[in-house]
């Protein structure tokens, strides 16, 4: 058997993180068994359903990494398909129309809980010919037994037949309901597997009932645990970022996110950091756990940052370059960027994120002159200047400008000063960065270069 599974969101405006991780687990299955990974928007909230809003389901897949096969599916283009399967379960006797108006149903409703028992219809056995042109919705015939899953995460699940009703399968206007438009495309689709949330566990007794109907094989499902916000409460607005592009802003790589979503719920043992490559050989049902997950940011950051010192250079480079695309306060010429490049190998292994790599980098990229302001300016009182001055011909003259001997140039310039090193560190790091995050000093000469430095001291002399 070849294994499918899918990812079905209803476009809300953009791809939440809950949903992110579900789209990961469902490519990651896929992968892992050779099989096919596909795309459902489920768009039948037409309010809601806009061009925009599905275009940022796509956009947030895209950007996180996750591919899916074939084209999107889009479940409001199939609802004559939909409709086609309600006549064949008519047919079947398996669905009817029921006339009930909806004064009517409400009071049916409030009898079946009385009673303690799932509503039933009295149009189950009636004759549709007694309302011949009175509207209609079109109810399955639920089952008088219990049903039952075997559910890959959270094993057995029983419901007795009082709990579910006669459901509503065409609703007075001719529109399909959401889970008999979820069983016909997942049938017709393929789909082996439904890795979904189990705030759909209830759903899965619902549709099981309809494959039974329709002689359909039954996918297996895997109902995982929602996410928790820190506080083991549901993931909601409160506890701030929902959309994965919050998450792209906040500078997270793509493949960060990835492995934190994997562990947010799955296990393999006590390794927390996965490559692309280990997470697909490593994916399988039996890692996800039945207990909530709870999002942590300190680990979130932790595991990104372990995929930051991973990651290409250059192509950090040209991801922190889209970052500051949008300052006004950054130089962004060539020169600049070769500073950046040539300073990202020492650079990434500080930063947890690429806000904090803007954060670190920002001493290459500020304009002269430098406003010099705060605790850094302390730095450049009394005769700070002079020694700068000093410094400057020395540096001017230094004819090794590597990392390793302009720190035995600065060491040995202190001693001849007959000051501690801070006297002569402080005052140049105020100069050369503003106060801004900087590595050592030595290292900081060697990326600018004589000119640029020179050029910094005197724009602070001046």
């Amino acid at each position: 058997m070849k294994i499918i599974t899918r990812f079905a969101p209803s476009p809300t405006g953009y791809l939440h993180i809950g949903g992110a991780r579900t789209a990961l687990f469902n490519a990651l299955f896929a992968q892992a068994n050779g099989g096919e990974f596909k795309l459902r928007i489920e768009d039948t909230d037409r309010a809601r359903s806009t061009d925009e809003t599905v275009q940022a389901i796509l956009d947030g897949l895209s950007w996180l990494g996750l591919k899916w096969d074939g084209e999107a599916v889009s479940q409001f283009a199939r609802a004559d398909r939909h409709r086609e399967v309600v006549d064949a379960l008519i047919e079947k006797g398996a669905a009817f129309r029921c006339y009930c108006t909806a004064e009517e149903t409400e009071a049916l409703r409030e009898q079946a809980f009385a009673e303690g028992r799932a509503l039933r219809s009295p149009w189950r056995d009636r004759d549709a010919s007694e309302a011949p042109d009175a509207p209609f919705v079109v109810r399955f015939r639920a089952a008088d037994s219990d049903t039952v899953i075997d559910d890959a995460v959270q094993g057995p699940v029983r419901w007795g037949a009082k709990e579910f009703d006669d459901l509503v399968l065409l609703r007075g206007d001719g529109n399909p309901t959401y889970n008999l438009a979820v069983v016909v495309d997942d049938h017709d689709m393929g789909v082996t597997h439904i890795i979904r949330g189990d705030d759909h566990l209830t759903n899965a007794g619902r549709q099981t009932q309809i494959y039974q109907a329709m002689g359909w094989d039954i996918p297996v499902f895997a109902h995982i645990p929602l996410i928790h916000g820190p506080d083991g409460k549901k993931l909601s607005k409160r506890h701030g970022a929902l959309g994965v592009e919050a998450y792209r802003d906040m500078g997270y790589l793509p493949e960060g996110l990835r492995n934190y979503l994997l562990r947010l719920g799955w296990a393999k043992g006590d390794q927390e950091y996965f490559t692309d490559a280990e997470m697909a050989a490593a994916f399988d049902l039996k890692g996800l756990g039945k207990a909530p997950a709870r999002l942590d940011f300190d680990k979130m950051s932790s595991i990104n940052a372990w995929h930051m010192k991973r990651a290409e250079d250059a192509r950090l480079t040209e991801l922190l370059w889209d970052r500051l695309e949008g300052r006004d306060d950054v130089r962004l010429d060539d020169q600049a960027k070769v500073w950046v490049s040539s300073a990202m190998k020492v650079l990434k292994e500080r930063a947890a994120t690429l806000a904090d790599l803007e954060d670190q980098t920002y001493f290459l990229v500020r304009p002269r002159p430098i406003e010099v302001t705060g605790k850094a300016a302390k730095a450049l009182k009394d005769d700070a200047k002079a020694r700068l001055s000093r410094l400057a011909d020395v540096l001017r003259d230094t004819p090794d400008w590597t990392e390793a001997a302009l720190g035995d140039v600065l060491n040995a310039f202190a001693e001849a000063e007959e000051v501690g090193f801070g006297k002569v560190g402080q005052p140049l790091r105020a100069a050369l960065t503003g106060g801004a995050p900087a590595p050592d000093m030595s290292f900081v000469l060697a990326v600018l270069g004589r000119d640029e430095v020179l050029d910094r001291l005197n724009d602070v002399m001046d």
